[in-house]
This record gives C-alpha cells, sequence and structure tokens, in this order.
C-alpha cells in the first residue's frame, strides 16, 4: 500500500510545492458551505459517464456536471461536453473566487462525491483546451477529503493536503505537466462532498 508524506499540524505534507499550489481554508463559511452542498446535491442534473481508463470503457465513481459560456466545449477521457448556462450561485462563486486567483474563469465542471467510495483516479488535467500552463481553482464544500500529488517521472515523489470545507485550492504552473494528481478511495470519510474546479478553455 503505498504511503504518503507524513500531515503536518496544517493538514499538509511537509514540503508541499507552494510554487504549484496555492491553498486557502474558510474562504466560505461553515453556513455558506452547507447551504451551497445541499443546493448543489438537490438541483444539478448529475450525471455518471463512462470514460476510457487505459482503453477500457468505465463508469466514473463520481457523478459530474459542467458549465460556462456558451461556447465553451470540453473533451476529456472520450466525453464532449457542451456547458450548461452559469447558475446565480455558481455566477457569485466564480466572482469570489476569480478575485483570489486573479484569472478570469469561463467554465467550471462540478464533481460529487456521494460518500467515501466515489473518487477520482490519478490524472492530469493537460487537455489541450487548457492551455500549456493551465490555472484551475478548486473548491470544496462538505466531506474532507485528501488531495494527493505525484511527480509523474517519480512516483516516490509525492504530497497530500486535506480539502477543508469551504476551502479553495488553486492549481498552477506545471503542475499539470509533470505531477499527477487524485482523490482516493476512503473508507472514514463517509459524507457528501461537491467539489467546484474553475476553469479557462481556450
Amino acid at each position: 500500500m503505498e504511503q504518503l508524506n507524513f500531515f503536518g499540524e496544517a493538514g499538509r505534507s511537509a514540503g508541499l510545492p507552494t510554487d504549484l499550489l496555492r491553498y486557502r481554508p474558510q474562504i466560505f463559511s461553515p453556513e455558506e458551505s452547507r447551504a451551497y452542498l445541499m443546493k448543489f446535491i438537490l438541483t444539478v442534473p448529475w450525471e455518471q459517464r463512462v470514460v476510457s481508463m487505459y482503453g477500457n470503457p468505465v463508469l466514473t465513481p463520481r457523478l459530474t456536471a459542467w458549465f460556462g459560456d456558451t461556447d465553451k466545449n470540453y473533451a476529456y477521457s472520450g466525453n464532449h461536453f457542451s456547458p450548461l448556462p452559469w447558475t446565480q450561485d455558481l455566477q457569485e462563486i466564480k466572482e469570489r473566487i476569480e478575485l483570489l486567483a486573479g484569472t478570469h474563469f469561463n467554465s467550471v465542471l462540478l464533481n460529487y462525491y456521494r460518500d467515501g467510495n466515489d473518487s477520482v483516479a490519478w490524472h492530469s488535467d493537460n487537455e489541450r483546451e487548457l492551455g500549456k500552463l493551465p490555472l484551475i481553482a478548486s473548491v470544496s464544500f462538505g466531506q474532507v477529503r485528501r488531495f494527493d500529488i505525484r511527480r509523474k517521472q517519480d512516483h516516490t515523489e509525492k504530497y497530500s493536503i486535506k480539502l477543508e470545507e469551504g476551502s479553495v485550492l488553486i492549481m498552477k504552473g506545471d503542475l499539470q505537466q509533470h505531477w499527477e494528481h487524485r482523490i482516493a478511495k476512503s473508507k472514514t470519510q463517509t459524507n457528501a462532498r461537491v467539489n467546484l474546479t474553475f476553469r479557462v478553455i481556450g
């Protein structure tokens, strides 16, 4: 079983590369986070898609939905997404995140992790539409889950960070070129989590 570097008191591995990741806890209050979590769970038209993993079709172990500007289509793992129009809630969240990230986002992928059995496997967000050095802002509502990264050329170099309710994680630099990330399955983190990853589609 693969072991990741031990967490420090701040809920992250020692030596986490801050030139690639910037973590901001409590951007949204507990009350805001709970309200957004329940509203998204109940109102978003979630889908469970079939994706290609190592050449084989598999169901994603989570539910997803894509929102954004009407002309910003996106494709990954054999799926093509035409975005749903922005809702007022997503627009309000986007404007707050843009102030933190210093960029304008034109799309967002929502992920619904129903419990600890839902996950996302090791991958990089390196699709052509995202550009060479994409900046992606990840917002978490609900259950704390562990976010792992590992270097593509050396899997022994890996780090973790606990994504807390109401937090924002900004992925930047050449993270998507040289590193992979995942949300692993968990036997202890059993409550629901909704994650919003804001992106710039070219």
